[in-house]
C-alpha cells in the first residue's frame, strides 16, 4: 500500500468537504437572492445584515450537524434528514432573530417562506450531485479507503461481501485477523487473507495506514472487542463494531437509548408503513366503493347467505384476528370440510400440506371468478384501516401454520402485520407445494421490506390479477 498516497487522498477529501461546506453557504445566499429578484423585492441593508447572519449560522450549524462528515455506504436519505434537522435550526434561529429584533417587517414574507421551505431540497441535490461525482470516480478505483476486518467469520466475510457490492463507497478491505478462523476457501475465492490474530492487529495498525478497522466478532467474544477499543484507537483508523444481528434473526434491529443504557430494538420501524397502509388503503376504498357494493349483493343473492366471511389468521405479536372476505364458498361450508376430507384421502393430504384445495367443491359459481380475480379479498383494506394487516406484508396464516410449518421463523413472522399481498402473491401464488419456500418468501420480505419494496409488490399485484395466475 502507497502510505503517501492513501494520505494525499484523505488529505482531498478533507479539502473537498470544506468546499462543499462554503459552496453550500453560498447557495443559501445566492438563492435568497434569485428570489428576491423574481418577486422584484429591492435588496435592503435588512437584507445584507440578514445574508451575513445567515451565512454565518450555515457555517456553525451545518459543521455541527456533521453534514460533511464521510457519506460512504449511506442511504441518500439519512443525509437528506441531517440537511433538513440542520436547515431547521438555522431558520429557527432567523425566526427568533425576527422575534427579539421586532423586524419581520423588513422582510418578504413570500420569499422567506418559499426560500426556507425550497432551500434543503436545493440543498440536497447539490449533495446528491457531489456523491454520484465521488461515487463515479471511487467505482474507477480513486479516492479509495483501505479497511480491515478483526474477525473472519460468517459476520466479517458477510460485511466484506457487502462491500464489494457497493464499489461506489471506495472501501477496500485490505484482510482479515481472527485467532480461530483458518483462510478458507471463500476468503481465497474473494483474494483476502489472514493477516494475523487479534494481537498483532495494533502492530499493524502502527505501520500500515488504515482508515477503518470493522470488528465483526460474536458479542460472547467481548474481551478482544475491549482489547482491540483499547490499544486501536490511537493509531488514525475509524473503528467500527458490526453488531452480530443475524444471531437474532433480524436485519431492522435499531440501537436506542434507555437512560444511559444502550438497548437493540427487535420491533421493526413501520411507523411509514402505518401512514402508507392508511392512505393507500382509503384511496383503493374511495375508488373501488361502488365495485364493493355490486359483489356484496351479487354475493347475497346467488343463496341468501351472508356477505362476509371472517377467517381467524395471525397478526403481529401473535394476535388472532378475523381477515375478511367476500364469502366465495357454500352456506355450511366449514361443517362440509371435515366430510370432504374424510371421503377423500387424497383431499386430505392436499389440504394437511397446504390448508388449501385446489378443486375445492363448496366454491360457489361466483366463487371461482372472486378468487380468480382476487376480488374477494378487497374487504381486507378495511383489516389495513382497522390496524390489523398491512397492504404489504407476509401472507396472513393460521394459528396452525405458524406452529407446524414456521418454527423458528415463527418469531419473525409475529414482529409485523401480514399483508393484502406480499413476494409469495406475486411470485408462484398458489402453485407452490413446497410450504418451506412460502416460509422463506415471508422471511425473506421481513427481513428486507423498504418502501421500495412495496411499491414493486403492488405493482407486480396488480399485473398479477389482470393474468391471474396461480390463484384459486
Amino acid at each position: 500500500m502507497n502510505m503517501l498516497s492513501s494520505t494525499n487522498l484523505r488529505e482531498q477529501s478533507s479539502i473537498m468537504a470544506r468546499l462543499l461546506h462554503v459552496i453550500d453557504c453560498a447557495v443559501v445566499v445566492g438563492f435568497l437572492w434569485l428570489l428576491l429578484v423574481w418577486y422584484r423585492v429591492p435588496w435592503t441593508p435588512y437584507y445584507s445584515r440578514f445574508a451575513f447572519i445567515t451565512a454565518v449560522l450555515c457555517l456553525i450549524t451545518f459543521q455541527s450537524f456533521q453534514l460533511y462528515r464521510s457519506w460512504r455506504g449511506w442511504k441518500f436519505f439519512q443525509e437528506f434528514l441531517v440537511i433538513v434537522r440542520a436547515w431547521s435550526t438555522v431558520v429557527g434561529v432567523l425566526l427568533f432573530y425576527f422575534f427579539v429584533f421586532k423586524i419581520s417587517h423588513a422582510y418578504s414574507r413570500v420569499v422567506f417562506l418559499i426560500w426556507s421551505i425550497s432551500t434543503p431540497l436545493l440543498l440536497f441535490t447539490l449533495h446528491v450531485v457531489a456523491r454520484k461525482i465521488l461515487h463515479y470516480f471511487r467505482s474507477q478505483g480513486k479516492n479509495v479507503r483501505h479497511a480491515v476486518v478483526a474477525g473472519a467469520g460468517a459476520l466479517g466475510l458477510s460485511l466484506a461481501r457487502e462491500l464489494e457490492t457497493i464499489p461506489w463507497a471506495g472501501i477496500e478491505v485490505i484482510g482479515f485477523f481472527d485467532d480461530k478462523v483458518e483462510e478458507s476457501e471463500e476468503l481465497k475465492k474473494m483474494g483476502k487473507s489472514i493477516l494475523g490474530d487479534i494481537n498483532t492487529l495494533p502492530g499493524y495498525l502502527q505501520s500500515n495506514d488504515i482508515d477503518y478497522v470493522y470488528i465483526a466478532l460474536p458479542m460472547r467474544a467481548e474481551k478482544k472487542i475491549f482489547k482491540i477499543l483499547r490499544e486501536c484507537r490511537s493509531f488514525g483508523a475509524r473503528i467500527y463494531l458490526v453488531p452480530d444481528l443475524y444471531v437474532y434473526g433480524l436485519h431492522h434491529a435499531e440501537m436506542q437509548s434507555l437512560g444511559n443504557l444502550l438497548i437493540l430494538n427487535f420491533n421493526p420501524n413501520t411507523e411509514w408503513k402505518r401512514s402508507f397502509d392508511v392512505i393507500f388503503s382509503s384511496l383503493v376504498l374511495a375508488l373501488i366503493s361502488p365495485l364493493l357494493l355490486v359483489i356484496a349483493a351479487l354475493v347475497k343473492l346467488q343463496d341468501g347467505g351472508p356477505v362476509f366471511y371472517r377467517h381467524p389468521r395471525i397478526t403481529s405479536t401473535g394476535r388472532e384476528f378475523g381477515c375478511l372476505k367476500f364469502r366465495s364458498m357454500v352456506v355450511g361450508a366449514e361443517e362440509q370440510l371435515e366430510q370432504i376430507l374424510a371421503d377423500d384421502p387424497k383431499l386430505r393430504r392436499e389440504w394437511e400440506g397446504s390448508f388449501k384445495l385446489k378443486d375445492d367443491p363448496r366454491i360457489t359459481r361466483l366463487g371461482k371468478f372472486l378468487r380468480k380475480t382476487s376480488l374477494d379479498e378487497l374487504p381486507q383494506f378495511v383489516n389495513v384501516l382497522k390496524g390489523e394487516m398491512s397492504v404489504v406484508g407476509a401472507r396472513p396464516i393460521i394459528g396452525k401454520e405458524l406452529v407446524g410449518f414456521y418454527k423458528e421463523s415463527a418469531g419473525r413472522y409475529c414482529s409485523m402485520k401480514p399483508g393484502i399481498t406480499g413476494p409469495w402473491q406475486v411470485g408462484r401464488r398458489s402453485d407452490s407445494s413446497n410450504y418451506d419456500e412460502r416460509v422463506g418468501m415471508d422471511d425473506w420480505y421481513i427481513l428486507n421490506y423498504s418502501l421500495w419494496t412495496d411499491i414493486k409488490i403492488i405493482a407486480k399485484t396488480i399485473k398479477r390479477i389482470f393474468d391471474g395466475r396461480g390463484a384459486y
